[in-house]
Formats: structure tokens, C-alpha cells, sequence
């Protein structure tokens, strides 16, 4: 007896298995069909048994292989229990849970969740067909039939999520729902919002077909905001549809529908999207959006508006009609689509009024500023061509220039430019021995041919081609060649040749009436206006070293100082000539009866100037130094660094032996001076080397031919001086200005020695690492760790605040009014200050703003805030112009994702609101 018992439960040790991780293959005998009735699925088969004719019964197409981590429980009626991360495997299906029962002749399984020692569910079933992915709290499934009966299910669809409390999976992986929800919302189990569906069948990656939907904000049905039935399309490519409006209201334009209309996919390079706007007063604009891209050829993308603006009522005196429009276009061409043609295009082009009745032009775009508070706009188109093993390229561009102030343009087109680099036409082609004086002669060409115009918008298009049209062109050609003597000298000999031609010229004449010159005749031709010049130069660099004396300390090295001194003689012919006729004498009695004598040229106003007049005989003063030091230092490998006291300082003086007065040029003078690697200094400046007078009659102001030096009054005096600087500053800028803290610095943590340097890998603590591995690998939806933020290594939350602020100046110091009392001009100090910064002082808040100052009117001319909230799965965004006529604010909650991104509320005024009427 007891061997018999003994036998027993040997046999039970197999059939039972062990506690370790065991994985079996099954393969079922019959395909057996599920049949559901409430939670509980049924063969339903087994009506099979009525049947006297017995059918041949198929197994799977493949082997089952299951899986457990804990433990696996296999009893005598042919059922297996898997317990601890189970997986079962049958072709690309897949499926994981915490506890799986299987039925090994049926094919049936059953997966639920588990319960830790607090009762928390932990676990959930995860099934996987190939790219589908379904999670949710309990699921019977049927291998031979491939259905299931699934609830509390989650899958993701697009961007948004679905759930289900009940849900039917059938073969063709369909799923049929009943009180289903969908929502972008990642809180499965109360999201914030969601549609809530009656009924509704998922076609996997394709569409949602349901019965009566309705709106569900923070647990609240909001049942008269429903449809009696929706349908939600997916599609992995973009197609085409419909663009939902916004709508709001305008206290001068009345309620509006705007930015709606339809979006083509036109094909795989192309799309386009339509829009409109229409006011119930009259106003409405039109837009046309299309962005396109081939690869490895072009990208760019095209924006066309045209918009309507009726303001007031018809028959009174504020009533006011503008019709304006606006092209933006952008194309670039990739450099390996035609290595010798490049094709670009950015164009810019609005009227004048077309930002000031565009809302949207009152707040700062992806450009970063806003479009109604710039005055100027700039386009241009080029196509460059070059040939192959040829010295010749050619360009043609056109150029538009706009100010929006008092509507001018400013067009040229074309713009077209030959040029040829240098060549050196005397050198052999297979040299033998040394290189022969006449070879380094080098040559080359740059040829210009413009046609412009400057008009108001409303003109352009009727002005005259002949009459309101520039047209010109220029022809450049240097010759040169660099010598050396005696080693250290280097000689550089030059010719210089220049011809215009131009189709017309104008004559003037003393206008008595208006007491003053003015043209008199426009003569319409061809005329060739040319001249030359030649000039030799001399240039070497010379080095002066010091070294401080040893009782002033080893600190500083060395301080070099680099010289360059160079001095060029340059004679140009007398082209104000008769013989020439590029200048003309003219002599008058003005309206004080003195006689009067002045030179002009016929081609001043010519687009490339004139021929200079008188002869030139000059010699010019070029010096620039450079000044270094070498210090000791640790920070450097070598021990020693190099730093750049003067980056540059150049002073530039010229004297004309041949001019019979004012012989001596303006002293130019440029400082550069290098503070940091991201910063450098730059000042130009020009100093006046003359006197002048002033004549109580005329009121007119004559410069003397009288150096100020002469006159006791230094060497020069400033004309005219610039620069401008920006710098940002942000969370590392005083770390950087003081130094970093102390490596063995008490209060900072031990450095992990194994944690990495480079910042594009954050470290992740070790409470976290488990659950990031989890949610990477397991790709799971319900249950997922929420991202809280970052930690020390002490556990303790790290909360940054990233913060920037950012500004630009630029000052202009010039000649302004002359004061007959100290016989100088007076100065004109022109400086512009604009500063922008942005603040992030949490997670989810977001502060930025940007702003310029007016000095003349000593207060902020222009300013645009914007303040975003991140509230999950929705955001807040508010954007106001607190100062300056354009006085205005635009407030949006909406979805943050795009899918339903017409579920939104926008509210906005106009800045004509806040306008007072006199």
C-alpha cells in the first residue's frame, strides 16, 4: 500500500511540474469557435454532438509556446495555469499577463491581472498581433478562431486613445465596443476629457464608426454637445479634408468664420491647403498655403493672401475699403541636386496695409518678431550659373524692397552679374624652371546689368520702362601682381579699368522762381562714361617683442606687437575734362545777385555713379597692429595661453599731390577688441581733417580749405563713429563669469563613477530605472510611471528653472546741426535698444516677451507677451500687446494634440478697440 502511494505522488510530482520557469509547446487537436455569453465563453461547438456524421477535426497552423516566470500548473483535465509575467506565443500573436489559463485541447486562454500584498492590480493582459496592440484587465481569446471577448480594453489609434468596458474582438480584427471613450487624454482611467461612444466599431488603423457620441469634460456629460453618430479616420500617410474655422468677433469688422476651408494632398511632394475668413460687416480674405519637398532636388514652401477690409458704415466719413495681399515664398535647392546651377527664392512682399488689418500680424511668428512692427520687407530671387573648367559664372536676381511707412518700393529686375575669376593669362602651361616675372600678371572681370525702379505700390504698375526705369550697365576689370624685394618688401603693381553705359542723361539749369538748380533736360541714348587708374603698393609686417622685468613676476611671458605698414601710390586722369563730357560747367546769379559756379555731370544719378572729376594724384597711409600676450596658465596643456589685448587697430590717411585744395583725406580709423570667444568689439570711425565756416547771408555752411591742425585745433575731429553688441543671458552665464564650484565642495553629493559625461544622456536614478526599462521595453499604457521630473542622487527632486534674457544696441554718433557760434556741427547720437527673454519658472508654465525702446520718446515703443500653460492634455496660450497703438491680446485653449485641434475656444480683440476717437 504505501509503494502504491509512494508511485502516486511521483507521478503527481511530474504532471504538476516545479517552480521554476518552464516553457512547452502545444499543439491543439481542434478548432474550436467562442461563443460569449456575459463573462463567460463557452464552445461553441458543442451542439457538434447532435450531429451523427463525424467531421475530421484540424489542429493549428503552427506550434503554441507558453511560458512563466513563477510557476506552471497543469491538471488532468488538460488545462494549464500560468502564474508570474506569463507569455504565450502562437505564430505573431502574443500574449502577456500575470495570470494565464489555457485549455490545451480547446485552444482557448484566458489572461486576468494579479493583486500584490495591498490588493494593488499589477499585471495587465497585453495582447500583440503584429503591429496591433490591445492592453486592458481580463481576455478570452481563441487561437483557432482568433476572437475574443475583451474588457476594460485600451489600444491607441492614431493619436488618440480608445477604451472600452465590453469589447468584441472578431477574426478580422475588428473591434466591436460598447461604452467606449475616445481621447488624447493619457489618464486611461479618468482622463479629462474624452467623446463618449454609445456604440462604435474600430477598424484598426483605419477609421471609428459610432452611434450618439457626446462631450465629457472632468467626469461631467455635457449631453447637447453630442452627434447622433461620428467617424474618426486614420490613415499612416496624409490625405486630404476638410479644415474646421474658428470663429469670434470684432467690434469694427462684426463676428467671424476664419481659417477654414480644405487641405489637398496633391501627391507625395506636394500638398496645398485653402482657407478663408469672412466678417459679417464685409470684410474677407483669401489664403492659399502649400508646402513641397523632393529629395535630394528642392524644398520650399508657398503662402498667397488676399484680403478685403471694409471698415465703418458706407456713406460716412470714417467708412474706409483696402484691398491688400501678401506672398511669402521660400525655395532652396539642395547642393547635390546640380553641383554648377543654384535656383533660391525668398520673397517677402505685402502691402502696405495688409499687416495692420491681419490680426495675426500683431504677434511675433517663427521669425521671432511680428510682422505689423517692422517697417521694412525684403525678397529676392537668384539663379547662379557656373560652367565647368571654365573661369566664367553668371547671376541674374531680383530684388524688392518695401517700407511699409509711406508705401514705397524699391524693384530691380534684373539684377544680372558675369563674372570671371582670376586668371593669370602669361603663365605656361608646362613651366620649367623658376617662375618668370610676367606670369604672376593675373586679371579678371565682374559685369552688372540692372533695371530698377522707385515708386509708390500704386504706381509701379503704370510707370513708363523708358522714362520711370533705371537702366545700366558696368564693366570692371583689375589687373594685378604681387612682387617681392629684398625678402621682406612685397610690391603690388595694379591697373584698374571701368565703363558705363547708360540711356539717358540730364542737363540742369538755376531756376529763378525756385532759387535753386534743377534739371532742365533728359536726353534719351546710349553713353559710354568710363575711367582708369593705377596705383603701386608697398607692404611689409614687422614684430616687436617685450618681456616685463623679472621683479614684476613670471605671471606674463611675452607681449608681441604686430605691425603692418603699407603706402600706395595711386594717379587717376583728369576725367571732369572737356574732351571727356562727363562734367559740365554751370554758372548763375542767384537770388542775392552773386555769382555762382558749380560742375556737375549729366550721369550723377546714374545707378553706377560717374567718372570721378579732377585729376588724383595720391599717397595713402595704411598701418594696423595687433597686439598679444602670453601668460602662464593651468587651464592649458602647454602651460602657457595667448591673449589679445588689441584684435586690430588700423589707421587710414591718404594726401592728393595733384588736387589744388583740400589735399588731405578724412582719418579712418577701426578698433577691434576680442573680450571672449563670444564676444568681440568693433568701432569704426572717420575723423574730419578740415574747418569751417559760415555765411550770415546765405546761411550756408562752407568747409575751408584749412587743416584743422593748422588751426590749432588737433589732428581731426570726429565725424562719425558706430558699433552695436548683443548678449544673452541665461541659468550658466554667471557660472561661467565667477567659475564653477569647488570639485571636493562639501555640500554637492559624491559623483557616481560610472555615470556618464556626456549631457545628451541623462542619468537616470535608481528608483527610476526599473520603471524606464519597463515602460520601454513592455510599451504599456495602463499602470505606466508618470515622468515627475529629475532627482540627485540623494532622492531629493532637482528643480530647474531655465531662464534667458537677451538684448541688442546700437549707437550712431554723427555730424547734426551746425553751430555758427563754435564754428562745428554739433552731434546727433542715434541708438536703437530691443530686448527679449523668456522664463520657464515650472514644469507646465512658459513666459516669454519681446520689446524695443524709443530714446527719443524715452519709453517702450512696441511689446508682445505670450504666457502658455501645459495642462496635460490640453494648453493655454495668451498673448497680449500691452503698450503702443497696436494695443490688443488673443487668448486659446485648445487640444494639445493636432488630431482635434478644432476643439478649441479662442477669444481676441482688435486693436481699433481700445482706439479713442476725437
Amino acid at each position: 500500500m504505501f509503494l502504491k502511494y509512494k508511485c502516486l505522488i511521483i507521478l503527481l510530482f511530474f504532471l504538476t511540474g516545479n517552480l521554476m520557469t518552464e516553457a512547452q509547446e502545444l499543439i491543439a487537436p481542434t478548432d474550436t469557435v467562442l461563443a460569449v455569453v456575459g463573462d463567460t465563453i463557452v464552445p461553441a461547438d458543442s451542439v457538434a454532438v447532435l450531429d451523427t456524421v463525424p467531421r475530421k477535426q484540424a489542429g493549428l497552423d503552427a506550434p503554441v509556446s507558453y511560458e512563466a516566470k513563477d510557476s506552471i500548473i497543469m491538471t488532468g483535465n488538460n488545462w494549464a495555469y500560468l502564474f508570474g509575467e506569463s507569455n504565450v506565443k502562437y505564430q505573431q500573436i502574443e500574449l502577456q499577463s500575470e495570470n494565464i489559463e489555457m485549455n490545451m485541447d480547446s485552444s482557448l486562454v484566458y489572461a486576468t491581472f494579479g493583486l500584490d500584498s495591498i490588493g494593488e492590480e499589477f499585471g495587465y493582459p497585453l495582447f500583440k498581433d503584429g503591429d496591433q496592440q490591445y492592453e486592458s484587465k481580463t481576455m478570452r481569446y481563441n487561437f483557432g478562431t482568433k476572437k475574443g471577448y475583451i474588457t476594460d480594453v485600451i489600444t491607441q489609434q492614431g493619436e488618440g486613445y480608445v477604451t472600452a468596458g465590453r469589447t468584441k474582438k472578431m477574426d478580422n480584427d475588428v473591434l466591436n465596443m460598447v461604452g467606449g471613450r475616445y481621447t488624447t487624454c493619457d489618464e486611461h482611467d479618468h482622463p479629462h476629457f474624452y467623446i463618449q461612444m454609445t456604440k462604435a466599431k474600430v477598424r484598426p488603423k483605419k477609421n471609428i464608426v459610432t452611434g450618439p457620441v457626446y462631450m465629457v469634460f472632468e467626469d461631467v456629460p455635457l449631453y447637447p454637445i453630442g452627434l447622433p453618430f461620428c467617424f474618426f479616420p486614420f490613415s499612416s500617410s496624409y490625405s486630404s479634408g476638410v479644415i474646421m474655422p474658428t470663429f469670434g468677433d470684432e467690434s469694427s469688422r462684426g463676428f467671424y468664420l476664419r481659417d477654414g476651408g480644405y487641405y489637398f494632398a496633391l501627391s507625395d511632394y506636394m500638398d496645398l491647403a485653402l482657407t478663408g475668413e469672412i466678417y459679417t460687416k464685409g470684410s474677407w480674405g483669401l489664403s492659399a498655403r502649400s508646402s513641397y519637398r523632393k529629395r535630394y532636388k528642392f524644398s520650399g514652401s508657398f503662402n498667397a493672401s488676399y484680403l478685403v477690409t471694409r471698415l465703418g458704415d458706407k456713406g460716412l466719413p470714417d467708412y474706409s475699403l483696402s484691398k491688400d495681399f501678401k506672398l511669402n515664398w521660400t525655395h532652396s535647392q539642395d547642393p547635390k541636386a546640380n553641383p554648377y546651377r543654384t535656383f533660391s527664392a525668398s520673397v517677402n512682399f505685402a502691402t502696405s496695409s495688409y499687416d495692420r488689418n491681419n490680426l495675426n500680424s500683431f504677434y511675433p511668428g517663427s521669425q521671432g518678431f511680428a510682422d505689423a512692427n517692422q517697417n521694412t520687407k525684403g525678397s529676392s530671387i537668384s539663379l547662379t550659373q557656373r560652367f565647368p573648367n571654365n573661369p566664367f559664372s553668371l547671376s541674374a536676381t531680383m530684388n524688392v524692397n518695401q517700407r511699409s511707412k509711406d508705401s514705397t518700393i524699391s524693384l530691380t529686375l534684373p539684377d544680372i552679374t558675369i563674372t570671371m575669376s582670376r586668371i593669370f593669362p602669361f603663365k605656361r602651361k608646362s613651366a620649367v624652371g623658376k617662375e618668370r616675372w610676367y606670369e604672376k600678371i593675373s586679371m579678371s572681370y565682374n559685369g552688372y546689368l540692372r533695371n530698377s525702379i522707385d515708386t509708390k505700390e500704386d504706381k509701379l504698375f503704370k510707370s513708363s520702362l523708358v522714362k520711370d526705369w533705371r537702366n545700366a550697365m558696368q564693366h570692371q576689370i583689375p589687373v594685378s601682381a604681387t612682387f617681392t624685394l629684398l625678402k621682406y618688401l612685397n610690391i603690388s603693381p595694379s591697373l584698374s579699368y571701368t565703363e558705363r553705359w547708360y540711356t539717358n542723361k540730364v542737363e540742369k539749369a538755376y531756376d529763378m522762381q525756385k532759387k535753386t538748380v534743377v534739371d532742365r533736360d533728359t536726353t534719351y541714348g546710349f553713353y559710354r562714361v568710363f575711367d582708369y587708374s593705377t596705383s603701386v603698393s608697398a607692404s611689409t609686417t614687422l614684430y616687436g617683442f617685450y618681456k616685463p622685468l623679472p621683479f614684476l613676476g613670471d605671471k606674463i611671458q611675452m607681449i608681441r606687437h604686430r605691425f603692418e605698414p603699407s603706402v600706395t601710390l595711386s594717379y587717376t586722369p583728369d576725367f571732369g575734362a572737356a574732351k571727356y563730357g562727363f562734367w559740365k560747367d554751370l554758372t548763375y546769379e542767384d537770388q542775392y545777385g552773386q555769382e555762382q559756379h558749380i560742375s556737375y555731370s549729366p550721369f550723377e544719378r546714374g545707378m553706377f555713379g560717374t567718372a570721378p572729376n579732377g585729376k588724383s594724384g595720391s599717397v595713402s597711409f595704411q598701418l594696423d597692429n595687433n597686439l598679444e600676450m602670453k601668460i602662464k596658465s593651468d587651464r592649458d596643456s602647454t602651460g602657457e595661453r595667448k591673449i589679445s589685448l588689441i584684435d586690430k587697430l588700423s589707421l587710414g590717411m591718404s594726401y592728393n599731390m595733384a588736387a589744388d585744395s583740400f589735399k588731405w583725406s578724412d582719418l579712418s580709423v577701426g578698433l577691434r577688441l576680442k573680450f571672449s570667444k563670444s564676444y568681440t568689439l568693433n568701432l569704426n570711425g572717420t575723423f574730419d581733417t578740415y574747418t569751417y565756416g559760415y555765411d550770415d547771408a546765405t546761411k550756408t555752411v562752407r568747409r575751408l580749405d584749412i587743416p584743422r591742425w593748422k588751426a590749432g585745433k588737433g589732428l581731426g575731429r570726429l565725424r562719425q563713429t558706430g558699433t552695436s553688441f548683443s548678449y544673452t543671458f541665461n541659468n550658466d552665464t554667471f557660472g561661467k563669469l565667477f567659475g564653477k564650484k569647488d570639485k571636493d565642495d562639501s555640500n554637492n553629493p559624491p559623483a557616481d563613477p560610472n555615470a556618464t559625461n556626456d549631457p545628451e544622456f541623462e542619468q537616470i536614478s535608481p528608483g527610476e530605472e526599473g520603471d524606464q526599462q519597463a515602460k520601454t521595453e513592455g510599451g504599456r499604457l495602463r499602470g505606466a510611471k508618470k515622468e515627475t521630473g529629475e532627482y540627485d542622487s540623494y532622492g531629493y527632486m532637482i528643480n530647474k528653472v531655465p531662464w534667458s534674457l537677451s538684448f541688442s544696441y546700437s549707437m550712431q554718433l554723427r555730424y547734426g546741426d551746425f553751430n555758427p557760434s563754435k564754428m562745428e556741427y554739433n552731434y546727433k547720437l542715434t541708438h536703437a535698444l530691443s530686448f527679449n527673454g523668456n522664463i520657464q519658472p515650472t514644469k507646465n508654465w512658459r513666459f516669454n516677451f519681446n520689446a524695443t525702446y524709443d530714446f527719443d520718446t524715452k519709453k517702450i515703443s512696441y511689446m508682445t507677451c505670450n504666457i502658455t500653460r501645459d495642462l496635460h492634455c490640453w494648453q493655454m496660450t495668451a498673448s497680449f500687446v500691452p503698450v503702443g497703438p497696436y494695443k490688443s491680446y488673443t487668448f486659446n485653449i485648445a487640444v494639445s494634440s493636432s488630431l482635434l485641434k478644432d476643439l478649441k475656444w479662442r477669444q481676441s480683440s482688435n486693436y481699433r478697440d481700445g482706439q479713442t476717437w476725437k
